[in-house]
């Protein structure tokens, strides 16, 4: 990984010099020993803060929408002939790519107002199982080396198994290298480990009963606390004004009640069908551990084996809700 991030720095130097880039979104260190943070280079000698490791969990795809988006804002009041554009750089792995895809499905912006810098992915650490790994004990040092991780806390040493504590979207990801890109760096990733047990855990959950899928669905729920985390970090939301703050109409309630949780999460989740990634964003940033993958790889499976579509695979298969064909399979209609 030392070898792709020096190739990295050098290559988003290159662009910010010669102007070809207004600013490149990427991961810097964080403040705690086992995080990083996005971070926003616009001066070339800045370069040297990027890094890339085992705890680039983010989707940095967000920021690139967010950049281009409000700058298009601020030049409203502009005269015509005075409008820029902003061109931004990212530093993309698969599911970031596959998110910037769906941008530009739906024309967020244009394809020459985003430079893709490609980097091989062989997954992030999870926070959480690192918690889980060290008995929820403070986390004071992290390294990687090879297969294993080295977990330092007050109490002393762990070693783990780099497996033990990758994220589940990464074990079984099946787009670890970048779909699009300007600038590849590094070798192709090769593929994760488990992307044959891709929908393990759906699958069990299919074959539960209607009443003990809606337990487990209704359990899960009942964590949320209605922060909006998950949506805040979702690539792919582009809304102006969300369906949850609207008032005229009023979809649903801005309290914690049962009900208006259950139909924000439904609601959000099938705003997500052949839109989601995988990326894992919103299982990292969910304060409460709600199981939210379990729900949408659902939605992923049906999107594949009813209409052959997955997110962001390719720039001419549009989400799957947003196009339609008289080819498109329909005996679900009917028997469900």
């Amino acid at each position: 990984m030392e070898n792709v991030e020096k190739q990295m720095r050098e290559h988003v130097k290159k662009l910010l010099a010669e102007g070809t880039v207004d600013v490149v979104v990427g991961y810097e260190e964080g403040t705690l020993p086992f995080q990083t943070a996005p971070c926003f280079i616009t001066d070339p000698d800045d370069a040297k803060r990027l890094v890339w490791n085992r705890f680039c969990s983010v989707n940095l795809a967000k920021y690139v929408h967010d950049i281009i988006f409000g700058h298009k804002e601020s030049q409203k009041r502009a005269k015509p002939e005075e409008r820029t554009k902003k061109t931004v750089g990212v530093v993309a792995r698969g599911c970031t790519t596959r998110s910037l895809i769906i941008h530009l499905q739906e024309k967020q912006y244009d394809r020459d107002q985003v430079v893709i810098v490609g980097v091989p992915c062989t997954g992030f650490v999870a926070n959480k199982k690192m918690s889980v790994a060290v008995d929820g004990k403070e986390i004071i040092a992290c390294s990687a080396t090879g297969d294993s991780l080295s977990l330092q806390t007050k109490g002393g040493e762990k070693k783990v198994s780099l497996k033990e504590v990758l994220a589940d979207n990464c074990l079984t990801c099946r787009f670890n290298n970048p779909i699009i890109s300007d600038v590849m760096i590094g070798e192709a990733a090769p593929p994760m480990p488990d992307v044959e047990k891709e929908y393990e855990g759906v699958e069990a959950f299919e074959g539960l009963s209607v009443d003990e899928r809606w337990a487990y669905f209704t359990k899960e729920m009942d964590k949320c606390m209605r922060c909006y985390a998950c949506r805040n970090t979702w690539p792919s939301c582009c809304c102006k004004a969300c369906f949850v703050e609207q008032n005229q109409p009023k979809w649903v309630g801005v309290g914690i009640d049962e009900t208006d949780t259950q139909v924000f999460q439904f609601m959000r989740m099938f705003h997500m069908v052949g839109r989601c990634v995988d990326c894992g964003s919103c299982l990292e940033v969910c304060p409460m551990g709600v199981d939210l993958r379990k729900f949408l790889k659902k939605l992923d499976k049906d999107d594949f084996q009813l209409f052959e579509h997955k997110a962001g695979e390719a720039i001419e298969s549009a989400p799957t809700l947003s196009v339609h064909s008289e080819d498109d399979k329909e005996a679900f209609i009917f028997e469900p």
